[in-house]
């Protein structure tokens, strides 16, 4: 089908997100686009349910690619190098005014290389820094050749570009810091984390495998601890994987209430006096909540192999990494025990040098991670359209 008419003042933006959390990036960064050039602009390219309201008519739904973990990518390889080719293409056939690929760097970047290649006219924008701080950071210089500019969610990002040799990197902000009324507790909820039956938040995985690596590892910890203090518990999940998840607390030797959507888990965190978490961004989400917490992250046998070799940081907890110090305990692979993960985590729950480490530190995070008064949608859409200005003109 032949490309329809564009009317000369209209640009077209190619968008690229395959996660959920990319595609709420997105779906925002539309809309400030949209503000700004109103009918004089044609979204296309590859997003979910909030990008498709913003205007996206998604090349496949993004659901194809919830894939974690080695075995899953490589039994999977012919069916994504199958949509890489065929985002390309279609990227190539739109010829769009500027490319915008967010978030998942094993398929955006390998998108991005393939338009670089074969139409270098096309400018590159990446909202979302791959972890180049953590490992493989060869990849930074490696981007200048097919990113013009990325778009950091962490401060300390643009500097580790600088030193990495990358492309031009700029700090927009992280869209947790446009939430912090929803996280953060009011006087009556403060009360209730300082109640005689605290509230512990488990948060084991927002994936199937890593509820598997974790369910049960959890549930013991947590048993042992309610041997010697008491407190309710609460695993706040999403819909699709709540089947799992009551399955698996089945065998728990202490029943949790299960928190089903994002208001619930928003309401969760502000009762909450500690939690237990898998490692990743719910770290910083509960950070900034100001929930003391204890975190774990188990993974199979080869991904541990290769991680171990590939590594480059000390900590791999985003709030520890923003903060700039480990204050917040964690358990990787073997020291992963239900007798490490129960201690801390009676630490971090009662009135201990621990706990009072963590809140001391997260009351630096708003000064550390401000962006002033610009939501980061707008800060990016700013990069974004002067991008694709310097490109064009």
């Amino acid at each position: 089908m032949p490309p329809r008419p564009v009317a000369a003042a209209e640009r077209k933006i190619c968008l690229i997100a395959t996660e959920e959390s990319g595609d709420r990036l997105g779906a925002a960064l539309m809309k400030v686009l949209r503000q700004r050039l109103g009918d004089a602009v044609q979204f296309s390219g590859v997003g979910g349910r909030g990008m498709a309201r913003e205007g996206i008519s998604s090349l496949f739904p993004i659901e194809e690619l919830s894939i974690i973990g080695l075995a899953a990518v490589v039994t999977q390889l012919p069916k994504i190098l199958r949509l890489i080719r065929l985002t390309a293409d279609a990227v190539l056939d739109e010829a769009p005014d500027m490319l915008v690929i967010i978030d998942s760097p094993d398929f955006t970047h390998r998108v991005a290389r393939r338009v670089r290649a074969r139409n270098p006219k096309i400018p590159i924008v990446d909202y979302v820094s791959p972890s180049v701080w953590a490992w493989r950071p060869g990849r930074a210089r490696t981007m200048r050749s097919y990113v013009d500019h990325v778009l950091a969610l962490l401060p300390f990002e643009p500097e580790e570009y600088r030193k990495l040799q990358g492309p031009p990197c700029s700090y927009v902000g992280h869209p947790l810091t446009e939430q912090l009324a929803s996280l953060r507790p009011n006087a009556q909820e403060q009360a209730w984390r300082d109640a005689e039956l605290p509230v512990v938040l488990v948060l084991p995985g927002s994936r199937r495998s890593e509820i598997r690596h974790h369910l049960a590892l959890f549930g013991a910890a947590l048993g042992q601890l309610s041997d010697r203090t008491k407190f309710e518990l609460v695993l706040p999940t999403m819909s699709h994987l709540e089947a799992i998840v009551r399955e698996g607390v089945k065998t728990w030797p202490i029943a949790p209430r299960i928190a089903v959507g994002e208001a619930e888990k928003r309401a969760a965190f502000r009762l909450a006096r500690a939690a237990l978490a898998k490692s990743g961004t719910v770290t910083l989400e509960l950070a900034l909540a100001g929930v003391p917490m204890v975190t774990a992250y188990r993974v199979g046998a080869a991904e541990a192999f290769i991680l171990r070799r590939a590594i480059r940081v000390s900590s791999v907890i985003l709030a520890n990494l923003v903060i700039g110090s480990e204050v917040i305990p964690e358990f990787l692979q073997e020291d992963c025990t239900p007798e490490n993960l129960a201690q801390a985590l009676g630490e971090v729950l009662a009135d201990s040098s621990a706990r009072q480490r963590q809140l001391e530190a997260f009351a630096t995070l708003d000064a550390k991670m401000s962006t002033g008064n610009q939501p980061p949608s707008v800060r990016a859409a700013d990069i974004v359209l002067a991008t694709m200005g310097r490109r064009s003109g």
